[in-house]
């Protein structure tokens, strides 16, 4: 079923769509860098990019986001889609249209897209955490429509980061940022940049994807610590490296913990056992109905 309207040649006009041979491949590539402590002792030898097919594909990836992601692009984007006139769906719909995109990037897990969500907050679940962040594992990535709707990869997946400030090197392929035009503009090259000390993530700008896309959708519906995991979930630079800590007020670090929390179930909860998508469905239609209206607006 096609629930919206977009300009399927779109993406034409931007260098290099897709880098990617497809979305996913961004966390396996996260695996390499940031490797589940549980199962691996050696965690260097993950940080030892070398020239494979994938890697190569993952460089290019990096290279036409960090020269991309402006604040000029961000403000953009938020134009172009926070205005959510592409059409209204349920989130279970939502789930289904996120599995057209093709995903052939886990050639040793074949499931889709919400199978593999479906891991995620089930893994929640298990260790018995509210039910709104049970719900957070399950739609935290629905953002990746954005995909459909016909932009580049590298305007949808990949670390997020502040723009109007200093891009930091703690960023993976931080060189790749001496060919964004900020990083020359006295506006937004300085530490603080457009910024003042402490003044709070909400009054930063990251750069544009499905986690900002899905925040702006979800931001009156759901408890603040979801919304956080929501919005920083792919924000590496800080809730890993702790390298923006100058931006932050005390109510986000406060609400870091929960990112924190979030981010092992998002990168560890894979496993090649498909869940019951069909008798899990009634238990997600109820904790769903809980929080959030009946459609939403894409």
């Amino acid at each position: 079923m096609n629930y919206f309207k977009f300009n399927k040649n779109k993406e034409m006009n931007y260098p290099n769509p897709k880098p990617l041979e497809n979305i996913e491949e961004w966390e396996d590539d996260l695996l390499k860098r940031y490797p589940d402590p549980n199962e691996v002792k050696d965690k260097s030898k993950f940080r030892n990019y070398i020239d494979s097919d994938r890697d190569l594909t993952v460089k290019e990836f990096y290279k036409l986001n960090h020269e991309f992601q402006t604040y000029e692009f961000v403000v953009q984007k938020e134009a172009e889609f926070l205005s959510f006139n592409r059409g209204e769906m349920t989130i279970w719909d939502a789930l289904d249209y996120l599995n057209t995109l093709v995903d052939d990037s886990d050639p040793d897990i074949e499931l889709d897209q919400l199978q593999h969500l479906l891991q995620t907050s089930e893994a929640i679940r298990k260790d018995g955490h509210p039910d709104w962040f049970i719900l957070t594992g399950l739609i935290h990535d629905l953002g990746k429509v954005l995909c459909l709707f016909g932009e580049p990869q590298w305007a949808v997946v990949g670390d997020t980061f502040p723009v109007g400030c200093s891009f930091s090197e703690d960023i993976v392929y931080s060189d790749f940022f001496s060919s964004n035009p900020d990083s020359r503009d006295e506006r937004y090259s300085s530490k603080f940049g457009i910024y003042s000390e402490n003044c709070g993530l909400d009054q930063v700008k990251m750069s544009w994807g499905h986690d900002e896309y899905l925040y702006q959708i979800l931001k009156d519906y759901l408890p603040k610590p979801a919304l956080y995991m929501i919005r920083y979930h792919s924000f590496y630079a800080q809730h890993r490296e702790n390298s923006y800590d100058f931006l932050m007020n005390d109510e986000d670090r406060e609400n870091f913990k929960w990112v924190k929390l979030f981010n092992p179930y998002d990168l560890y909860s894979k496993s090649p056992n498909p869940p019951n998508v069909k008798a899990l469905k009634p238990f997600y239609e109820d904790l769903i109905s809980k929080y959030l209206p009946e459609k939403l607006s894409f």
